[in-house]
Order: C-alpha cells, then sequence, then structure tokens
C-alpha cells in the first residue's frame, strides 16, 4: 500500500485542503520545458463539464509522463480542475466559460458578469492509481450567487490582488466570500479540492492517516 500520493498542483487551496485532510503528498509540478498553459485552452461548442474533464485528465496524463520523463518511483497522482460558467441565455440554455483574467480589466469585464447573478462552479478531480491503469474521476458541481457589486467594489477587490490566478477572478476563501449571497453545493469544491470526493477517490488506493 502506498503511504503518499503525488499531488500535480501548484495551487496553495489543493494543498492545505490536503493537509486538512491529513493526506501525504509529495508535489509533481511541471517545470518550464512544458506547455501547461495549452491544456487550458477551450474548445468551440464545448460545455463546462465537458471542458473540465478533459483538462483534468490531459493534465493527469502529462503528470504520468512527467513522472516517468524524471524517473521517480511510483505512487498515485492526483489532479483537479476548476471552472466557472454562467448561463448566458436561459431560453437557449447558453453557458460561458469564465476562466482565469489575463489582467484587471479581464477581471473587471468577469466580475461584472457574476455580479447580482448565479453562477456554476465545476471541480474535477482524477486519480491514476497504476501506471496502465484506468483514471478515476469525480465531478463536484456548486451553484454560486453573487450580491450586486459597484464599479466600486469590484475595483477595490482587484486592487488587493487576489483575483489573479483563479477562475471566475475571485477567491471564495479570501476577501469575495463578502460577494457571496447563498452557496448550493461544496464550499471545498469552489476553493478547488472538493474534501468529499476527493476522500472517496483515494480511500481504496492510497493509505493516509490523521495528523
Amino acid at each position: 500500500m502506498y503511504t503518499y500520493l503525488y499531488l500535480a498542483s501548484q495551487s496553495p487551496r489543493r494543498q492545505e485542503l490536503l493537509q486538512q485532510m491529513g493526506v501525504t503528498y509529495k508535489l509533481l509540478i511541471a517545470d518550464a520545458t512544458e506547455d501547461t498553459e495549452s491544456l487550458e485552452n477551450h474548445i468551440a461548442g464545448e460545455s463546462s463539464l465537458e471542458y473540465v474533464q478533459r483538462v483534468t485528465l490531459a493534465k493527469l496524463t502529462a503528470s504520468v509522463n512527467r513522472l516517468q520523463t524524471r524517473h521517480l518511483p511510483w505512487a498515485p497522482i492526483l489532479c483537479a480542475d476548476t471552472t466557472v460558467s454562467i448561463q448566458v441565455s436561459d431560453s437557449e440554455g447558453t453557458e460561458e466559460i469564465l476562466g482565469k483574467p489575463v489582467d484587471n480589466e479581464d477581471a473587471v469585464r468577469i466580475l461584472q458578469q457574476l455580479s447580482g447573478k448565479t453562477h456554476q462552479v465545476h471541480t474535477a478531480i482524477a486519480i491514476q492509481n497504476e501506471l496502465d491503469g484506468k483514471p478515476e474521476l469525480l465531478i463536484s458541481s456548486s451553484n454560486v450567487t453573487f450580491e450586486k457589486l459597484s464599479i466600486d467594489q469590484i475595483h477595490a477587490y482587484i486592487a488587493t490582488g487576489e483575483h489573479m490566478g483563479k477562475a471566475g477572478a475571485y477567491g471564495i476563501q479570501g476577501l469575495a466570500a463578502c460577494f457571496i449571497k447563498h452557496i448550493e453545493g461544496s464550499f471545498s469544491g469552489i476553493m478547488g479540492l472538493p474534501v468529499f470526493e476527493t476522500a472517496q477517490i483515494i480511500k481504496n488506493v492510497v493509505e493516509y492517516k490523521l495528523n
């Protein structure tokens, strides 16, 4: 039985949540030779659920290759990806995927779209237990409702820098929690690693102990 897993994520939030669960892990992070950004490119016509599943499994495949290239000892590999989407046409069910803001102006646009509305947050987690095995994947989906935000509120939030590197241009575990009227789903899933689903996906393949 393995005593640890590899976490293929630079997210400090995912690392904190694994620590909270008492999971022993080692980081398996891409270096400058890998083009990780291209894995997150959207495909036309792809739904947010299709997108988050595809990206998570692509990240997992890249992580398995990374481990082999570096000649590291085998252990299960855990990957995750979070996407934010919002309905833009109720009659047609059209949605827009809101990724990480490219700059402050983009963050303003995204937060204005979220203002006063309910959006969806999907986090997919996948684990590769054996080198030649089939990955296991689970998804946590949540609805998040924002209060109506003034442009001054949006600019003040952006000035903190908390929005950068986060899908939907906000972090629920930070100051943006003040904007959220209602959550239906998993708080930890919105953060980026749903604790319940993560425990389910690793409990049969990884031996871990509570701290």
